[in-house]
């Protein structure tokens, strides 16, 4: 007994004509149930047969056909090949980010992203630039380039709280990154009760992650990918006297 997604193109199979085995030349389903051959018999001529699934009792696989074969969706196949081809791009256009994103970098900007930060994966890197210098612009082609170069799936962005809708604005606005906002609707709204580890593209408000534990928990639990925190020099580093052996 052999199933119908069995049959492959040049297979060699008995039970479909009472003249003997046939040699597939062609397949093509309707639905799920039923598929139509188009099959060569023992003298060499050409037949067109539609096939249920009632018939598999039937049917016998003498040789398997090709594990391959030229019949799949035009068009997926060229969507397959453009997104591969997108995400290949970098090889052949080390600044992808910037000819897909609506800025001008400086060449500071340039530097610190492609001369210094790129290279370098993985890494802690430190911007001090004085304010107006661009970092926002500097994140942002760091984020998309490791986006398109396919090493950027899940990113944490910590700022103060009255730069959330900023830096939101300015990263879909310039470099087409949809970032959310982690706001208290949508913790509550968690369908795994972790808010944290249901987005992929987070901004979240830094005097918000610092007095919420609960959050801290859930934010330890998750993995992240790379973790940009704006006006670094408001953080500290301490330890409580359980951390200290």
């Amino acid at each position: 007994m052999a199933k119908l997604d069995d049959l492959k193109l040049n297979a060699q199979v008995k039970g479909i004509d009472p003249s003997g085995p046939v040699s597939i030349l062609n397949v093509k389903w309707h639905g799920s149930d039923v598929v139509e051959f188009t099959y060569r018999d023992i003298g060499g001529k050409n037949h067109n047969e539609l096939l249920f699934r009632d018939r598999e009792a039937d049917l016998e696989i003498l040789e398997a056909g090709a594990p391959w074969a030229f019949d799949s969706n035009g068009e997926l196949f060229r969507l397959v090949s453009e997104a591969y081809r997108i995400r290949m791009v970098y090889l052949f256009d080390p600044w992808m980010a910037v000819h897909l994103s609506l800025v001008e970098p400086l060449p500071h900007q340039i530097t610190a992203v492609y001369g210094e930060m790129l290279p370098r994966q993985p890494l802690r890197f430190l911007l001090a630039d004085d304010p107006g210098a661009g970092k926002t612009i500097m994140a942002g082609l760091f984020i998309k380039e490791l986006i398109l170069r396919g090493d950027l799936q899940r990113c944490l962005i910590v700022v103060p709280g009255n730069l959330v809708e900023q830096w939101q604005d300015e990263l879909f606005q310039r470099f087409h990154l949809p970032f959310e906002i982690l706001t208290n609707d949508r913790i509550a709204a968690a369908r795994t009760g972790n808010a944290l580890d249901e987005m992929s593209l987070v901004i979240a408000r830094l005097d918000k992650l610092s007095r919420d534990e609960d959050l801290q928990a859930k934010l330890a639990q998750t993995d992240w990918d790379l973790i940009v925190v704006d006006e670094a020099h408001k953080m500290s580093s301490y330890h409580s006297p359980k951390d200290i052996v």
